[in-house]
C-alpha cells in the first residue's frame, strides 16, 4: 500500500533522482485521465517515475515514460504500462509551461504521484537539466553541510 502523507494525500510514487539530476524551476499539480485498471494499480502503491517525462503534442501535454504496471487482478481490459497519458491542466497553466519550455533548453518532469481527495495527481516541474560538475558540486555542499552539523552538534566525536 502507498504511504499516507499528513494532509490525507496517498503518496504513490517519488522521482527522487529528478531533483538531483535537474534545476527545479516552477512545480505545478496536475489530473490524470488514466483508465480503471491504472487507478487500481496505483492504489497498491505500483508505479516508476524515473524515466517520465511530459511533451507537448499540439496544445496538449501527456506525460510519457511513465511506469504504472499492468493490475494483477486485471482481464483482458487492463491497460499497457509505459501508454501516454493526458495531464490535466488549466489553459492558462498550459501557455505559461509551452512559453518556457519552447526552444529554451527546458523540460518538464514528474516529480510525485500521489492521490489527493480520491483524484489521482501528478505534480510536474519545468526544469533546466543539471551538468556533471553542478552535480558534484552539490553532492559537495550538501557532504561539507553535513560534517558542520556533525561538528557544531557534537556528534561523531570519540
Amino acid at each position: 500500500m502507498a504511504k499516507k502523507t499528513t494532509q490525507g494525500e496517498l503518496v504513490v510514487a517519488r522521482n527522487r533522482k529528478a531533483r538531483h539530476d535537474y534545476l527545479i524551476e516552477d512545480t505545478y499539480e496536475a489530473g490524470l485521465a488514466l483508465m480503471g485498471t491504472e487507478v487500481k494499480a496505483l492504489r497498491m502503491g505500483r508505479a516508476s517515475l524515473t524515466d517520465g517525462f511530459a511533451i507537448f503534442y499540439g496544445d496538449e501535454l501527456y506525460l510519457e515514460g511513465v511506469h504504472i504496471p499492468e493490475y494483477v487482478q486485471g482481464t483482458w481490459t487492463n491497460h499497457t504500462p509505459r501508454r501516454r497519458r493526458k495531464l490535466l491542466l488549466h489553459r492558462s497553466e498550459l501557455d505559461k509551461m509551452a512559453v518556457k519550455v519552447q526552444g529554451s533548453g527546458r523540460t518538464i518532469v514528474p516529480l510525485s504521484l500521489y492521490f489527493k481527495n480520491g483524484r489521482a495527481k501528478v505534480e510536474i516541474a519545468v526544469a533546466t537539466g543539471k551538468r556533471e560538475y553542478d552535480k558534484r558540486h552539490a553532492l559537495r555542499e550538501r557532504q561539507d553541510r553535513r560534517e558542520t552539523d556533525r561538528a557544531i552538534f557534537g556528534r561523531g566525536r570519540e
